[in-house]
């Protein structure tokens, strides 16, 4: 993605009702929507000649404004030499205000937009066809030359979002077009980084069509790519006079003998992003095991459920990660309930989300009864679903529905997957784009769970802490490239986390 930082209030995701307000605000104040279509067709126009420099081009236009803009570009690169068709969804004496106004202005070839299949394939095929508040899934003539032109082998620029993609949600609506750039507007939508809608909208360009920063400083809910500068300055960096006792005790609660592994992942990364002490709490046939395998993370063993509670009574272990490989047991829900009893900092993670299947109201009355929530909940999809089921069952994207669980449970929500959405029962949210494939495999989810709650427990505000980790996750995997697993990712947390302070 590329983003202009000179624009302002990075990493701000807008709405598609978000950005009509930008529109119908800056027109008010007295700049035209003409002037606004201009402004954002040459945009687009500059953008191609940049990267492609002059050749042929088809631009594909709709029954709207997206379609006024495509109108711009075609006679901005035909000024610029270019040789360009236009092919024409519905009929030009129907286009309506500045649509038609720049209609009007493009005196090249125009055909109907079914005659552009049997074109041959230019150089660029610009698509101008529909904006992100598509609400329908697209069918017919413009379905069947988005397919073909999604086989040629040109170069494809979208404007604003590439059509058939959700500006809000990132779903397809029956068919996308697959762009290899776009350039949109102000700021990127969400539907930009959201799956799959990220996979289609190829290199991201914003380009400033003249819309007042002050109407964009009124925008009420904001959410934003996941991005240091939202966190760096709270990031818990070791202090001269500190020591380990002040920079926290996390603790990780492993399995039984045979299911170790995820609790060592996670307490080597809570150890590794800065955690001063941390210890894995382990039934007691799991501690050989354990100790032949961790050298600077202490060991605690526990019986049974008054044991485990007896550890919980130390103040000074004041993080604690539950779930990974626990196992889906009445034990694990009793230890999960004991923990958030306690008070203490938690990140509730894989087992310990599952267990509460059939009884998630259980589990969201155990946080609200807290007086500070300090729990992050970190899902992957089938957890979630797990556990909100009506939540997942609406017609709504990743983001809401994170926004929303985090409201139902108290807690902070790290939604997780490739396009991970980290939201706070306040409605505050952002998404992350920065986590590579290779970060589908096994164990990962137990890493970032340490990496939270080593954060959590240096004093990292829960939110932040959350933010902070799957960015750095996602860097980490990032680094190390292809081949990477599990064990990996915490290696690379020290180059990463010299970079940050610098």
């Amino acid at each position: 993605m590329i983003y202009d930082k000179s624009l302002g209030g990075e990493g701000l995701l807008l709405s598609v009702e978000q950005m009509y307000q930008l529109d119908r605000l800056t027109i008010k104040s007295g700049i035209s929507g003409e002037t606004l279509m201009a402004a954002a067709g040459g945009g687009v126009a500059r953008c191609i000649s940049e990267k492609y420099g002059v050749g042929t081009a088809i631009i594909l236009c709709g029954p709207g404004n997206n379609g006024g803009d495509g109108f711009v570009v075609a006679c901005e690169l035909q000024n610029q030499g270019w040789d360009v068709s236009v092919g024409l969804l519905g009929d030009r004496d129907a286009l309506k205000g500045d649509a038609a106004l720049m209609a009007d202005k493009w005196q090249g070839t125009l055909m109907p937009l079914s005659e552009v299949t049997s074109c041959r394939p230019p150089d660029v095929v610009v698509d101008g066809l529909f904006g992100a508040g598509l609400a329908r899934d697209i069918e017919g003539v413009a379905a069947a030359v988005i397919k073909t032109v999604n086989t040629w082998r040109c170069a494809r620029i979208a404007i604003d979002i590439p059509s058939g993609i959700n500006g809000d949600t990132g779903h397809v609506a029956g068919i996308a077009f697959q762009a290899d750039m776009t350039v949109t507007f102000c700021r990127p939508k969400r539907g930009h980084v959201l799956l799959p809608g990220r996979c289609y909208s190829g290199q991201l360009r914003v380009v400033d069509i003249g819309i007042p920063e002050r109407f964009i400083d009124r925008l009420t809910q904001s959410i934003t790519l996941n991005n240091p500068t939202l966190w760096v300055g709270k990031y818990p960096w070791p202090m001269v006079m500190g020591h380990k006792y002040s920079r926290g005790h996390a603790v990780v609660v492993s399995g039984d003998e045979m299911h170790t592994g995820a609790a060592r992942l996670a307490a080597r990364a809570a150890l590794r992003i800065g955690a001063g002490l941390v210890t894995v709490a382990a039934p007691s046939g799991a501690i050989v095991p354990l100790a032949s395998q961790l050298s600077a993370v202490m060991i605690k063993s526990f019986v049974n459920q008054d044991e485990y509670e007896l550890l919980l009574q130390d103040d000074r272990r004041n993080a604690w990660c539950v779930g990974p490989a626990n196992g889906v047991t009445m034990q694990t829900k009793m230890r999960v309930l004991a923990t958030l009893k306690s008070g203490h900092l938690c990140v509730l993670d894989a087992d310990a989300l599952t267990i509460f299947e059939e009884s998630p109201d259980d589990l969201f009355a155990a946080i609200k009864q807290r007086e500070n929530s300090g729990v992050v909940l970190t899902p992957h999809g089938g957890e979630f679903r797990r556990l909100f089921p009506d939540i997942a069952a609406q017609p709504i994207g990743k983001c809401e529905m994170a926004i929303s669980a985090a409201a139902h449970s108290g807690a902070v929500v790290v939604f997780k997957g490739g396009d991970t959405v980290i939201a706070a029962p306040t409605g505050e949210a952002v998404i992350a784009a920065n986590a590579p494939p290779a970060l589908a495999t096994a164990g990962s989810g137990d890493v970032l769970a340490g990496m939270i709650t080593g954060l959590l427990a240096q004093g990292m505000e829960v939110f932040d802490a959350a933010c902070a980790a799957v960015w750095l996750h996602g860097e980490a995997a990032k680094r190390f490239g292809p081949g990477l697993i599990a064990e990996d990712i915490e290696k690379q947390l020290p180059p990463l986390l010299r970079k940050l302070k610098n």
